[in-house]
């Protein structure tokens, strides 16, 4: 059995998905589709607007075989740290021979060409990076235009592509057998915040759910029925409380918290706007600000974070189609311990129930900010 694998969000599943995954069977030829995707929190930093095992269900409705958890370790990092943590559990399962993303250039070789740029990275291009984050340019953008007389800027600043890219280069690290294929993304872009293509983008759809009647011709009927019309978002209080219980040490050790940003969180904890509104800047997006805050409500450090991406984690299964019990089997077969019932969890080593527990309290936390029943039905018709 070939199995071609999609890393993802689902954040709602809309028609982009739907499309990417009906191209991904077709193009890679596989005989079935494994979706590894984020639980309650994603790499933005923000709760997800429907809980896992839902979105797992809209996907196998969608025509994936099986859904698979990213752990929140992983699902909640910067786009290496995301990338290398999915790689690292797909590498360990049989058959997966590709990877299927979306991109806004759908060209394999320039991403391998990239990927491999990246990882043995000229000289002038670490002075020019260097040079430019002094000047208090983002990462992102100084790698952008360090790299430019190798790759257009445009190709590394596109979000899809860099997601793309650290797939690409995780998976040369790690000299694995999984093919990349990148679809070219139809409709709006990534971060497009109006409804004006024949795929919008999961940003516009989420600032529309109070009108259905809008989002409704970019969603299948079944996400649809499942959304919720208002998110009342609480996360931001809850992330204010713990960086207050937090010594300024503490938040320090959080990914990506460097230059002294643990005495802004601080300060920012105090005001009345929001921790994004108060500290996003040039040099620090919104989406580092609000990755580090959830990353000190969850109690993810940075140490923790490479411990697990040196250990062999688990495949904890949200979703799976009934008629394709033989995907389970090939799961089972995987050197990677499957959760599906209670007290699987049992035969995990140290660091993978360390894992594991921060999982479970992501949950936790996401069911204090939605206090809605969530139905954990793995098996799909």
């Amino acid at each position: 059995m070939k199995i071609c694998a999609i890393i993802c969000e689902y954040n709602p599943f809309h028609n982009g998905h739907l499309y990417q995954m009906q191209l991904a069977k077709e193009l890679s030829g596989a005989d079935a589709i494994l979706c590894l995707m984020s639980g309650y929190f994603v790499q933005r930093g923000e709760a997800a607007v429907v809980d896992k095992y839902t979105r797992a269900k809209h996907a196998v409705l969608a025509g994936a075989d099986a859904v698979i958890e990213l752990p929140t370790v992983f699902a909640t990092g910067n786009a290496e740290l995301f990338a290398k943590g999915a790689i690292s559990i797909l590498s360990k399962i049989p058959n997966v021979t590709t990877l299927c993303f979306g991109a806004e250039q759908a060209n394999k070789d320039i991403f391998i060409k990239t990927a491999t740029l990246l990882n043995n990275e000229p000289e002038d291009v670490s002075k020019t990076i260097k040079t430019l984050t002094s000047q208090g340019v983002s990462f992102a953008k100084a790698r952008a235009q360090a790299f430019e007389k190798y790759v257009p800027v445009r190709f590394l600043s596109s979000p899809n592509n860099i997601l793309g890219i650290e797939y690409t280069r995780a998976i040369l690290d790690l000299d694995c057998a999984i093919d990349i294929l990148p679809i070219q993304r139809n409709g709006s872009g990534y971060s497009e915040t109006k409804l004006s293509n024949s795929f919008a983008s999961a940003t516009a759809i989420r600032q529309t759910l109070n009108d259905k009647t809008r989002i409704s011709p970019y969603l299948p009927a079944y996400v649809l029925n499942d959304l919720p019309s208002v998110l009342d978002d609480k996360l931001d209080a809850l992330e204010k409380y713990a960086i207050l219980s937090r010594h300024k040490e503490e938040l320090a050790t959080i990914c990506d918290c460097t230059e002294g940003l643990e005495n802004a969180f601080k300060k920012a904890a105090l005001s009345q706007n929001t921790l994004e509104s108060e500290l996003t800047s040039a040099r620090y997006t919104a989406s580092r600000i609000r990755r580090i805050a959830l990353h000190n409500l969850l109690g993810i450090s940075h140490t923790f974070i490479k411990t697990c991406l040196k250990t062999p984690l688990y495949l904890r299964v949200l979703g799976i189609k009934k008629q394709q019990m033989a995907m389970l089997s090939l799961l089972s077969n995987s050197s990677l311990p499957i959760l599906i019932r209670s007290h699987d969890e049992d035969v995990l080593n140290e660091t993978q129930r360390a894992c594991f527990e921060r999982d479970i309290f992501a949950e936790q936390v996401y069911s204090l900010l939605y206090p809605i029943p969530i139905k954990k039905d793995i098996f799909i018709d």
